[in-house]
């Protein structure tokens, strides 16, 4: 468990540091305001501030022109620091848990076959203790639930069967709860991007709010409306993979689970007979553990 814990962690910060790298390499390149675009928008510009000697308005519109924002820049801006946290802290949360569910979700971890097939050898040649053990050392789903049953096959088969269904239930109950943290980021996700939808679109009408019958600077209006799309971009950007990830997962688990319990009864079934108090060898493993 604590292993698969510090590659979940590892898999996030990778994942985010080259999400980051891409993200920069992509929109650094992409400017607003290039003087590239203004001077092919307007080519009569040059001729106008030449014929008036090259007066304050051409100065200004030169200064203007060769403003230059990065779009990764105008997003920071947009976003602010707290949603740029939340969202940050959100995604690197999502990595981490989707690469500690995918290697629990992994057949080996739930499902082994090398302990299917050295259990069955065991029960074949009535090792009975030799079974308990290896079953007990894995850490398996499999393991734990087999375990169980061995355990508590001295009181009988019902109960060795109840005793399974417990461990399982429990065990499920386990990978459940951490797939349903991936459920909650991706419901939380929209939800901070709608937070921020309305307080861009606060922002905006407070500035027409505030102007007094004067209509406002453009670049006023764009700054709130800005932080609501960006915010909603993000935050569904956080959330589709994360709904889509844990459904997959989901899935999996679930099959998984179910096999779990198929073969469980099928290797366990052979002591159907067994009562309380007549488990003879088999139920030697269950009184030596105690």
């Amino acid at each position: 468990m604590r292993q698969r814990f510090m590659w979940g962690w590892l898999g996030a910060g990778l994942c985010s540091v080259g999400l980051l790298a891409t993200v920069m390499a992509t929109f650094t390149a992409v400017t607003l305001g290039d003087p590239s675009v203004a001077a092919a928008a307007d080519p009569g510009d040059d001729e106008l501030g030449a014929d008036t000697g090259g007066g304050a308005g051409g100065a200004a519109g030169d200064a203007g022109a060769t403003e230059r924002k990065s779009t990764l820049r105008w997003m920071y801006d947009s976003l602010g620091i707290f949603y740029s946290v939340v969202f940050l802290s959100l995604s690197f949360t999502l990595v981490a848990l989707f690469v500690m569910n995918l290697l629990t979700a992994r057949r080996e971890s739930v499902v082994p076959v090398a302990l299917v097939e050295g259990f069955e050898a065991h029960l074949n040649e009535k090792r009975y203790q030799e079974a308990y053990e290896m079953a007990k050392n894995d850490e398996s789903f499999l393991g734990q639930v087999l375990s169980a049953g061995l355990a508590k096959l001295s009181a009988g088969y019902d109960q060795a069967i109840e005793a399974m269904q417990e461990v399982g239930e429990e065990e499920n109950m386990k990978l459940e709860h951490r797939l349903s943290y991936m459920a909650l980021i991706g419901t939380i996700s929209p939800m901070v991007g709608l937070l921020g939808t309305v307080q861009g679109m606060i922002a905006s009408f407070s500035k027409l709010a505030q102007a007094g019958g004067v209509t406002p600077r453009p670049e006023e209006l764009a700054e709130g409306i800005s932080t609501a799309l960006f915010t909603t971009l993000v935050g569904l950007f956080i959330a589709i993979p994360a709904i889509a990830a844990y459904n997959i997962l989901r899935n999996r688990v679930a099959r998984l689970v179910l096999e779990v319990g198929i073969l469980s009864e099928g290797l366990m079934g052979r002591f159907q007979g067994v009562g309380a108090g007549g488990a003879g060898g088999a139920g030697g493993a269950g009184a030596k553990k105690k």
